[in-house]
């Protein structure tokens, strides 16, 4: 079958043949594949970057954001079927450690990524633990389940605390920035302000929901947010880039009593002002992965009612063939989501 492969250290891919995938054990599931996106977890293995060199162990198929058709279940799966409409959970975790144990699986202490520690889904077909297969609403079509696991991220982020009646802020408008517009306008923000440095990328804010848009480029969205309150600040700040500056501004712009969610990662260190933090009494919220399995059951009910579209985000569909184009568009920020028609 074919695979894209990070074969080498290095920077690149290739897309080659490889073995078969066939269930060696018996809580397993085959998957064909009808639908992958691309992650900036998957740009990163294939820029080859610090973290990938210190992680990744090549060869190793890419890709952790399916969709796809049970071809097979192992002899100790049941709650899984033949032909069952499936996506997966891109965390696997270990089930006992103490986080696990303790409702908080999202942060296991053993957690192997799919596609990073573990052979992932840029193929035709793949083996997948029963455990972290998550079987779809029949009505949400391959190009919108295989985007579930970023969602989740945005999902998980937008809703830790109310958001009903709410404004909100989203600083950083890549696909899960642009999914936490929607899941923001979804469910019942009143007015939402996204920040971002790309015309692209904020002409997709709009069309997903946000009410205002800043270039950040051209204006200073502390200063915007600012204005649109009457100088008391957003209820709600949801930070997706990672940006250092925008991190502080994060807490700038936080109304008094207000919350932030940060999800950016920080290439790095951040200076904060904690005690102007402390004095504005605020909440933050730092969010990883989706909280397993509250987060995927929150999203079936979003997509499945129709509440939550975020087809918008979906810019491009592609074939295999074209991994090198979808991840230069990547690279340019050219793209919400990137989707993988194998």
């Amino acid at each position: 079958m074919r695979a894209i492969v990070k074969t080498r250290p290095a920077p690149g891919a290739s897309l080659v043949e490889v073995p078969e995938a066939r269930i060696t054990a018996n809580d397993h599931v085959l998957v064909q594949m009808e639908a992958c996106s691309i992650c900036g977890t998957d740009y990163h293995v294939y820029r080859w970057d610090e973290w990938s060199a210190g992680r990744v162990r090549p060869p190793r198929i890419m890709g952790h954001e399916l969709a796809g058709r049970v071809l097979e279940v192992g002899p100790d799966v049941h709650h899984i079927r033949p032909g069952d409409h499936v996506s997966a959970e891109s965390h696997w975790v270990c089930g006992q450690c103490f986080q696990c144990r303790n409702g908080q699986r999202h942060v296991c202490q053993y957690t192997r990524i799919m596609g990073v520690d573990a052979d992932g889904c840029f193929s035709d077909r793949a083996v997948l633990p029963a455990a972290s297969v998550w079987v779809n609403d029949p009505s949400v079509p391959p190009e919108i389940a295989c985007i579930q696991d970023p969602l989740g991220n945005a999902v998980h982020a937008v809703l830790v605390d109310e958001i009903v009646g709410r404004t909100v802020a989203v600083l950083g408008c890549g696909p899960i920035g642009l999914f936490a517009v929607a899941v923001a306008r979804a469910c019942g923000a009143v007015r939402i302000v996204a920040a971002d440095s790309r015309p692209f990328r904020l002409d997709l804010a709009r069309r997903l929901g946000a009410d205002d848009v800043v270039d950040i480029t051209a204006s200073n969205p502390v200063s915007v947010v600012r204005d649109i309150t009457s100088g008391l600040g957003v209820d709600v700040v949801l930070e997706m880039s990672g940006a250092p500056v925008a991190v502080r501004q994060a807490m700038e712009m936080a109304r008094a009593g207000g919350r932030v969610s940060l999800m950016g990662i920080p290439s790095k260190e951040v200076g904060l002002d904690v005690g102007s933090m402390i004095f504005k009494g605020l909440t933050i919220h730092c969010v990883v992965g989706r909280r397993l399995y509250e987060t995927w059951d929150t999203m079936r009910s979003l997509l499945a009612s129709g509440h939550l579209d975020v087809s918008a985000a979906i810019t491009h569909q592609i074939r295999f063939e074209e991994y090198e184009e979808g991840m230069a568009l990547m690279r340019d920020g050219l793209c919400g989501k990137v989707v993988f028609r194998p």
